[in-house]
Parts: C-alpha cells; sequence; structure tokens
C-alpha cells in the first residue's frame, strides 16, 4: 500500500539514517526540530515497523529501540546476533558476534533478542 509522505514521516526517517543505530522513541523525539507530539512519533515508528522500513528491538530496559531494516540486511551480520545498548547515548547498535545456543529437540527459533548494556565506543572516546 502507498502511503502518503509527511514532514513527520520525513522528519523521523532524517533522525535515524543520520544516527546508524537504533533510537528510543525518547531519543528520537529529542534530535526532531519538528513541532511533533509522542503520539504522532510512535505511530510513524510503528508504521514504518509495519512497512518492514524498520525492526524494532526491545532491550532491558524495557524501552523500544527504533533501527532501518536496511543494517539488519548486511551479509556481515549472523541471522541471531548481539545488540549493545549504550546507556549513554540512549543507542542500541547490531554486534557482528553470532549468538551461540542450543535446545530442546523439536525446538526451531524464529528471533532472539539478546541485548547487552554499557558504554559504547564513541561515548568512551569522547569523555
Amino acid at each position: 500500500m502507498k502511503r502518503r509522505n509527511t514532514p513527520s514521516k520525513e522528519a523521523v526517517l532524517s533522525v535515524l539514517t543520520a544516527s546508524k543505530k537504533a533510537m528510543s522513541q525518547d531519543a528520537i523525539e529529542k534530535k526532531i526540530d519538528l513541532d511533533i507530539n509522542r503520539a504522532t512519533i510512535y505511530r510513524v515508528l510503528n508504521r514504518f515497523c509495519e512497512d518492514g522500513i524498520l525492526h524494532r528491538i526491545v532491550a532491558d530496559d524495557g524501552k523500544q529501540y527504533f533501527a532501518l531494516c536496511v543494517k539488519c540486511d548486511d551479509n556481515k551480520k549472523p541471522q541471531h546476533h548481539f545488540h549493545f545498548r549504550c546507556e549513554s547515548c540512549d543507542t542500541i547498535e547490531c554486534l557482528p558476534v553470532p549468538v551461540h545456543f542450543s535446545l530442546p529437540e523439536n525446538y526451531h527459533v524464529e528471533h532472539a533478542n539478546c541485548v547487552l548494556t554499557g558504554t559504547c565506543n564513541e561515548c568512551l572516546m569522547s569523555a
């Protein structure tokens, strides 16, 4: 379904494209220059997820983080990989480290959510 492009959608997409990392709704809201309310940002983020433009990561802090799907399609990243949540800049990034796990017989994994938390390299270097 073709959807109408709006300044709100453009602003959200611009922030996530510039970030190159997954961001929470709060972090996205702080970076947007337009007067957009929180509910509109959530609607845009959810619509982008439905359309396959973004994907959602639920972190250990209970927040939802959103990232452009093009990063996840990178052939260098394994299907099940770790994410790293930086408590300083409030972002999440995909790590190119495979997750190794074993399951009982007759189980099939569709999705793995593995989040490590700390301070990212960029924040450590700028401190």
